[in-house]
């Protein structure tokens, strides 16, 4: 009897420190907090999306930092920090919800998230997933699906283009080549903004999406974003330099905002796995080799 009123305070004392938390933002908690919300939340009965709805909203007002997150400070280039919360960008935040949401303490976020952004997890310039639609998609593919064509239907088109990651590692000043990939011509699926509106009933929650260039030919995406759903209503929640920071806009008017661009032509979607997306289903660091 003693043993099993002394584990009920200690559940209840967690429940109580994390709704604590949780009245704080990212970027006001500090790693033992955060540890403390993914024990909480990875008890809940929630799918991967309906945590990524949840995380992603602690990260509104969060400031917007280029240059938030790199290799460490042991890399050869960018030194900044593995993991920052103190700012975000657009696919930073992308990264971290995602990690966050299939994680259930600090230290597994911790590892899930360097299997996100690089690949194989192997830390380090030429490894990490730069390119949204030719690195971080495909090497991804054991949690994420493309589905643009799904969401898009008849009105999906295609775009190719070129990826080079030796020019893009020569164009910040690295000679040594070696490891790095080869070119390569890539097709992908993406909606044209025009069409969004007729088919934005096929977004869901938790879809993470790419805007894509109109006319250079050697890039994809500008830009990654969420859709978010509160109270029946879908939103795009994003980390942008246009405001400095992470808010949600109505999907009607962030649609509108872009149907007549000449810089950007349509967006991509892609969205965790319908097989994965199940009421209570963490991914352990060390599951992620049996997944690919």
């Amino acid at each position: 009897m003693k043993i099993l009123k002394l584990v009920f305070i200690a559940v209840v004392l967690l429940a109580v420190s994390s709704n604590m938390y949780a009245q704080k933002k990212m970027y006001e908690m500090n790693n033992t907090e955060i540890d403390v919300i993914l024990q909480e939340k990875s008890s809940e009965n929630l799918t991967i999306t309906e945590r990524m709805s949840y995380y992603s909203e602690l990260f509104l007002g969060m400031p917007y930092n280029l240059t938030c997150t790199g290799d460490g400070q042991y890399a050869l280039y960018e030194t900044w920090p593995l993991v920052n919360f103190d700012s975000t960008n657009c696919m930073v935040f992308c990264e971290h919800t995602l990690a966050l949401s299939i994680s259930d303490s600090w230290d597994n976020f911790f590892n899930n998230l360097q299997q996100i952004r690089y690949k194989d997890g192997m830390i380090g310039m030429r490894t990490r997933n730069h390119y949204t639609m030719a690195d971080w998609l495909p090497e991804n593919n054991w949690l994420i699906d493309d589905v643009t064509k799904k969401v898009g239907g008849n009105f999906t088109k295609t775009l190719t283009r070129t990826i080079s990651h030796k020019k893009f590692f020569e164009g910040k000043g690295i000679a040594d080549l070696r490891y790095v990939k080869d070119d390569r011509t890539i097709t992908i699926d993406y909606i044209p903004f025009n069409a969004l509106k007729r088919v934005k009933e096929n977004l869901q929650n938790g879809d993470i999406f790419a805007i894509l260039f109109a006319k250079l030919d050697n890039i994809f995406s500008a830009h990654m974003l969420m859709i978010i759903e509160k109270d029946g209503e879908k939103f795009v929640r994003e980390s942008s330099m246009s405001k400095m920071t992470t808010y949600d806009t109505a999907i009607d008017e962030w649609i509108e905002k872009y149907t007549d661009s000449k810089k950007y032509c349509g967006a991509a979607f892609m969205r965790v796995k319908e097989e994965l997306n199940t009421p209570g289903k963490i991914i352990l660091p060390w599951e992620i080799k049996n997944l690919k």
